[in-house]
């Protein structure tokens, strides 16, 4: 893989902003590598440990977390996106409300 595909797509997570979220789509769309969400979702995946990068911040279409419900990394995702301010609703993010645009 691409390192500067790397790096556009850890820059576009880095940017969103405390309180939003945005899809793996969006993100992948955002770097310029549309359709590429699985992409965004195996860099999260292998980010190093102790990153800085808001991987919280990103959730499926649905605005869901990809974690299994009741993991511990699912728990992780939810607190921190609630400490942030974001609403959730039958366990999705609201995305009207906190999508990046």
């Amino acid at each position: 893989m691409d390192i500067d595909k790397h790096t556009v797509i850890y820059t576009i997570i880095a940017s969103i902003p405390k309180g939003c979220v945005a899809s793996y789509g969006q993100v992948a769309a955002l770097a310029g590598y549309p359709n590429n969400a699985r992409l965004v979702g195996r860099l999260l995946k292998e980010m190093p440990k102790g990153s800085t990068i808001p991987w919280h911040r990103v959730v499926n279409s649905q605005g869901k977390i990809a974690f299994p419900e009741g993991s511990n990394k699912y728990q992780e995702q939810r607190q921190k996106l609630l400490l942030e301010g974001v609403s959730f609703k039958n366990n999705k993010v609201n995305m009207r409300e906190c999508r990046w645009e």
